[in-house]
């Protein structure tokens, strides 16, 4: 026999070792179960997830906006020099809210004045030396065409009188520019300037809103704006649990990108009033909603802007997301991650530490 030869059946006989070896300590791991699964979850509370009633009103999510909101921008270049309103402070008509320096304006004021009082003396003069031409005009002293002559000075000396006038009225309005009032009573929302900032014509100064008239626009779908136009009734419910029965208003035309149609909602005088920029949810009853499953609150685990519940099938408890609709007092519509006849326990507190427990019981 050649080395070679050797070589190989020694080879071969090794290999043909190691499988025996192999399949025997397959053979020994299945009769004795070392792999196992994760142990059964026992005694814990458990809720069976019900069918949704379809027979409740669609919601659409809406953000509350005010009808009267007033962006107070400069009108005159200045600067800064007192303000006298913040975020969040009740101001009532006419309130001055802050000032801006008025040096220039008021110099415009002083000059226009000055060119008022200077065309109101050219104008008597001309008045006087028109009157004196007529009176000399009867007894034929002066020609017609030298009482023509005073006439159109008579007559260009008020035209001077009135521009001085408007310059005054436009020099006053620009001086009335430097001091920002309110323009209704309501709440200060924004504030852009502090004391001493420069600002510029356009420029943002602060923001005031009318908190006693609120609304919400929502977009639905054009299949379902003949219903609420047809039965225009909203039931709005506020982010603190406050519901409101309203009115609704559907708009004549719809998107021409979306083809959805807008409807929007007047909300009456609420105190406290929800605050411009929350979020709402919107009602219609003429809408039938779709028939989610429905879950309590107490029940869902909440990790920033994800929402889960722990699911329990064949003695197994997992961790599934969730995706939340509607809220109806204390319990939540899932429109997406769970079916109706599906287990999922009552605490989440309680089944994470049964979780926990079963993973070490392994």
């Amino acid at each position: 026999m050649t080395c070679d030869a050797t070589t190989t059946l020694r080879s071969s006989a090794v290999r043909t070792g190691l499988a025996l070896l192999l399949a025997g300590a397959l053979v020994a791991c299945h009769g004795d179960q070392s792999v196992r699964g994760p142990s059964p979850i026992q005694e814990l509370d458990t809720l069976i997830v019900g069918a949704g009633d379809a027979t409740g009103a669609r919601a659409w999510d809406g953000v509350i906006e005010a009808v009267r909101v007033a962006a107070l921008s400069a009108q005159t270049n200045g600067r800064v020099t007192e303000v006298l309103a913040d975020v969040n402070d009740r101001v009532p008509a006419g309130k001055v809210l802050l000032r801006l320096s008025a040096v220039e304006q008021q110099a415009g004021v002083d000059a226009a004045r000055a060119q008022l009082r200077a065309a109101e003396a050219g104008l008597i003069e001309a008045e006087g030396t028109y009157r004196r031409y007529q009176e000399l005009s009867q007894d034929h002293y002066v020609s017609k065409l030298q009482l023509d002559q005073v006439r159109a000075m008579r007559d260009s000396a008020v035209a001077a009188r009135d521009a001085a006038r408007a310059q005054l009225a436009n020099a006053s309005q620009q001086s009335a520019y430097t001091t920002i009032r309110a323009p209704y009573a309501g709440i200060v929302s924004a504030r852009a300037v502090e004391p001493g900032e420069a600002v510029g014509i356009g420029q943002p100064l602060m923001t005031v809103f009318a908190p006693d008239a609120l609304r919400i626009e929502v977009s639905v779908p054009q299949s379902d704006a003949e219903a609420i136009r047809a039965n225009p009734v909203a039931k709005v419910s506020l982010g603190d649990g406050r519901g409101i029965e309203t009115v609704a208003t559907v708009f004549p035309a719809a998107d021409v990108a979306t083809h959805a149609v807008k409807v929007r909602v007047q909300l009456p005088p609420l105190d406290p009033a929800p605050q411009p920029g929350m979020t709402a949810k919107v009602a219609f009853p003429a809408v039938v909603g779709a028939a989610y499953p429905r879950i309590p609150a107490s029940a869902l685990v909440r990790r920033g802007e994800v929402n889960a519940v722990y699911v329990l099938a064949d003695g197994r408890l997992s961790l599934r997301q969730l995706r939340l609709g509607e809220r109806m007092g204390s319990d939540f519509d899932v429109i997406a991650g769970l079916k109706p006849g599906e287990t999922i326990a009552a605490d989440p507190v309680a089944a994470m530490q049964a979780l926990t427990a079963a993973r070490k019981g392994d």
